[in-house]
């Protein structure tokens, strides 16, 4: 009762201190009841920075382990470790093995490196895939010559840019995302194969499968130190290859009852040596060809290869069936001639949804201040972004990794130190942005 009396005197007397008094309680008790701050007030540049020295730990760890391709044992290890460090970080793990939907090409090994799959679920919506791949082209022995160090800006290592620095960015990015304790997202799945660079005849089927399952796609492949960009296309690759079937006889006594392989080959080269078609971005050349046995024999066999680039995936059909056709017309009508043509991988085409992506990504790379580059125009090489793109309308963005350099190099493959920390910002806010319904209407 008194202090109803006490109250009630303050407001007759003192009405303006009184209702002061009762907004600062309000907030004081509004401040207990709330975190100490939301998610999207958090520092990300600030975090990014502090985790560094954590990314180049991790970097090392990741070059000292040998992972060719077709080196099963160690990337049986690296994978292993791989998803460990997902594991600690809140990721639901599983290793997939190679399967029945494996895409069998010529130089498929038995056995392709698993895929390491781990998923985070949120409390949001949205859908982000992110992909990386841990085998090198490098044989087993290679590590020596290119042991991890780091010289000023430089952080060199065995596939260090081409793309354990991808493992390591997926990895750090979940890192901030768990310390800020940001959960709005509805599901990330990170996909990190071993068979990317023999273009994928294990993960491919998986990949396409997610991507269409996904809003958003971020491939980790490394952007350029001469260009600091992130890529919306990428040509498809197909391989040819001519085999011709002739028959022997000694090429002093009796050529004439030989068939000669040597000269079919040579005659089916030149007549499909210019399918390029440069206005539609078709490029196709032979690169490969051997012939024979010894010089004195007719060349009772002989083989070629040609590489053959796309910018879209109805490309390939009517690059095959003009080769197809070409090859009917034969110089030596004893002789055997086959083609075999293999899709190694589609070409990643712009779509709007990746440019509205890309765009939004621009601006928040601002915010470091940086500009970022944003590549529309196809590039030569593959990626596995396009399996993820093949069969969905999910934004794909290629190149999301550090700036890097000398890939497939014996003794110069580096990433740039000083991109580590806004290669990570970038990810991490169009993660918590995508979540947060700020780009990417529903689809």
């Amino acid at each position: 009762m008194v202090i109803l009396m006490n109250t009630l005197d303050m407001v007759r007397k003192q009405p303006a201190r009184f209702f002061l008094a009762i907004g600062i309680a309000a907030c004081f008790i509004t401040a207990l009841c709330l975190p100490l701050f939301s998610a999207t007030t958090v520092p990300v540049g600030s975090l990014a920075e502090k985790e560094t020295a954590a990314f180049l730990q991790t970097l090392k760890e990741l070059v000292a382990i040998e992972s060719g391709s077709r080196d099963r044992e160690g990337l049986d290890h690296l994978s292993t470790r791989i998803g460990a460090h997902l594991a600690a970080l809140g990721g639901k793990v599983e290793f997939v093995e190679p399967g029945a939907d494996t895409y069998r090409m010529s130089d498929t090994p038995e056995s392709p490196g698993r895929t390491v799959l781990a998923q985070f679920t949120g409390r949001g919506t949205k859908r982000i895939l992110m992909l990386a791949h841990m085998d090198t082209v490098y044989p087993k022995g290679s590590a020596a010559k290119q042991p991890f160090r780091i010289d000023g800006n430089r952080a060199y290592g065995l596939g260090i840019a081409d793309d354990k620095q991808g493992i390591a960015m997926i990895i750090h990015t979940m890192a901030i995302l768990r310390s800020m304790n940001f959960y709005d997202y509805g599901l990330i799945t990170v996909l990190i194969n071993g068979d990317e660079e023999i273009s994928s005849p294990a993960s491919r089927g998986l990949i396409t499968r997610l991507g269409a399952s996904h809003d958003a796609v971020f491939s980790f492949e490394a952007s350029r130190v001469d260009s600091d960009k992130i890529s919306l296309a990428t040509s498809g690759i197909a391989a040819v290859t001519l085999t011709v079937k002739g028959r022997a006889s000694h090429s002093g006594f009796a050529p004439e009852k030989g068939v000669n392989a040597l000269y079919e080959m040579a005659h089916q080269i030149l007549q499909t040596r210019d399918l390029s078609d440069p206005s539609v971005g078709i490029k196709m050349n032979w690169t490969l060809a051997s012939a024979g046995v010894t010089r004195n024999m007719i060349p009772p066999s002989a083989r070629a290869s040609a590489d053959v680039r796309v910018l879209k995936v109805s490309d390939y059909e009517a690059v095959e069936r003009k080769i197809r056709e070409r090859v009917k017309n034969k110089l030596l009508p004893d002789s055997e001639v086959q083609i075999g043509f293999e899709q190694r991988r589609p070409p990643l085409e712009v779509s709007q949804a990746a440019k509205a992506l890309a765009a939004h990504a621009q601006a928040i790379y601002r915010e470091t201040g940086k500009v970022l580059v944003v590549d529309d125009q196809p590039e030569g090489g593959g990626t596995d972004a396009a399996f993820a793109a093949l069969n969905s309308r999910a934004a794909v963005l290629e190149r999301m990794g550090l700036l890097g350099f000398g890939e497939h190099s014996d003794q110069a493959e580096y990433v740039l130190i000083d991109s580590i920390a806004p290669r990570l910002f970038l990810a991490t806010r169009l993660i918590m942005d995508i979540s947060l319904g700020k780009v990417l209407p529903s689809q």
